[in-house]
């Protein structure tokens, strides 16, 4: 740092903190330690067990039923309050809960405690009801399309969440999950309840992200075990991936990848805009909806490449089992992605928790707090927030480097595991640059 200071004066632009971090030495010793782990593991001859430890059984205290319709009830009010309240996003409780609670909460917490969102799933529990009602006991062929539904509703979810024009509108949200939750429902009561598990792309997203828990519930029945393992333990016991699944999977990937990368100068230059004053979504729907849909192609045949060149190489590395390891990358870079976010909107969730009405209530017990995003230039919080950032994304490489190198098979030669590293150390080198580098958002 003495003998090269420039690097601590490289832009005043946000994020101004990091920016003047000296982020190309993080991601450089990130991408030496993803490379030299992968090499060490290959050419290994053994690796952590990773195997479940039962911490302790009780009864299930609530039925999953009963949780779920909850679940539906608060869904309902939120779409009325989503529908009748408050038009700014940042004071309207629908925006607020669905994008930091429901997109980012809940998988986090997915992430260390398992599948959270099973049991406030609200279509499981109507699903459930409407199927007694009427007597239906067989599906329609729905399960036959494997998980399709699910990347279909997924490809929709990440084109509105990135591209569409108002997507914290609350008013539009509530229509479009209201929308999404019947369609949902119908198929679901027509099928059957195990369906979503399947089609529907945030429970099934949700399920594949709580396999990284190093502590998971197991329901067995009237009961449940509390599970306790490495990281990835449960990803090892997974069956391998359908091609839907590894469909699904890569757009994960890329649709995190997109949300990062649409706001950065380098996309903006490309698609001829300029960054330093944003035209707004409207006048780059097109680009974005083509960037979108570029990066899922580009990743979907990035990988699925890889994993050919490694079996044709070195023999092993089947594309469904080999799959799974990037679960750790989604799970990983969702956490890091979202961190600011859960930071700043996350204030104004509480708040709107806190006081609904505006009226100067106190549901929740909090005094009276103004929400504040000066952290975001304090020299002290900010390289904490992207040391965390960096944690995250090295972490979630490095597990999915270990899981690659027991997935792959006993019948992969040391050899075979190159192509696969190059593309964990240039993955790990794209997101760690997605975080720090200068961005219009």
């Amino acid at each position: 740092m003495l003998l090269t200071p420039g690097l601590t004066f490289a832009c005043a632009l946000p994020p101004s903190v990091i920016l003047t971090l000296p982020t190309g030495h993080y991601i450089a010793a990130a991408a030496l330690t993803v490379a030299l782990t992968a090499l060490m593991g290959a050419a290994a001859h053994r690796l952590p067990v990773m195997a479940p430890r039962l911490v302790w059984e009780r009864p299930v205290l609530l039925p999953l039923a009963l949780t779920s319709y909850l679940a539906f009830l608060a869904f309902l009010g939120l779409v009325f309050v989503g529908l009748f309240g408050e038009r700014d996003p940042m004071h309207n409780l629908m925006p607020l809960v669905f994008w930091t609670g429901v997109w980012i909460v809940v998988p986090l917490g997915s992430m260390l405690l398992g599948n959270l969102w099973r049991p406030i799933n609200p279509w499981t529990g109507p699903v459930r009801i409407a199927r007694t009602l009427l007597g239906r006991t067989r599906g329609i062929g729905l399960a036959r399309l494997g998980h399709w539904p699910a990347v279909l509703g997924y490809a929709g979810f990440a084109w509105f969440q990135i591209v569409s024009l108002s997507p914290d509108d609350p008013a539009v949200l509530a229509q479009v999950a209201l929308g999404y939750w019947l369609a949902i429902f119908v198929l679901a009561t027509l099928e059957g309840e195990d369906w979503l598990e399947q089609g529907e792309f945030l429970t099934f997203l949700f399920t594949l992200i709580a396999k990284v828990a190093p502590l998971w519930h197991e329901p067995d029945g009237a009961k449940t075990r509390l599970m306790l393992g490495w990281p990835g333990t449960q990803v090892l016991a997974m069956r391998q991936l359908t091609p839907s699944a590894v469909v699904f999977v890569s757009l994960a990937l890329a649709a995190l990848t997109f949300d990062g990368l649409n706001e950065t100068f380098w996309w903006q230059a490309l698609i001829g805009q300029n960054p330093l004053e944003p035209v707004g979504r409207s006048a780059v729907v097109w680009q974005n909806t083509g960037g979108l849909l570029a990066v899922w192609v580009l990743t979907l045949m990035l990988i699925l490449g890889t994993i050919t060149l490694g079996r044709r190489i070195g023999g092993g590395f089947t594309t469904g089992p080999v799959m799974l390891s990037f679960l750790a990358i989604a799970a990983g870079y969702h956490a890091a992605h979202y961190l600011v976010m859960l930071l700043t909107a996350g204030q104004y969730t509480l708040a709107a928790l806190n006081d609904p009405f505006l009226t100067g209530d106190s549901w929740l017990g909090l005094p009276p707090f103004y929400v504040s995003f000066g952290f975001l230039t304090d020299p002290g919080v900010m390289p904490i927030i992207y040391a965390a950032q960096f944690a995250a994304i090295l972490g979630a490489h490095l597990l999915a480097v270990l899981l690659a190198l027991k997935l792959a098979g006993q019948g992969a030669r040391p050899v075979a595991h190159l192509p696969m590293t190059v593309l964990m150390v240039a993955y790990t080198v794209l997101g760690l640059w997605l975080l720090s580098t200068a961005r219009t958002g």
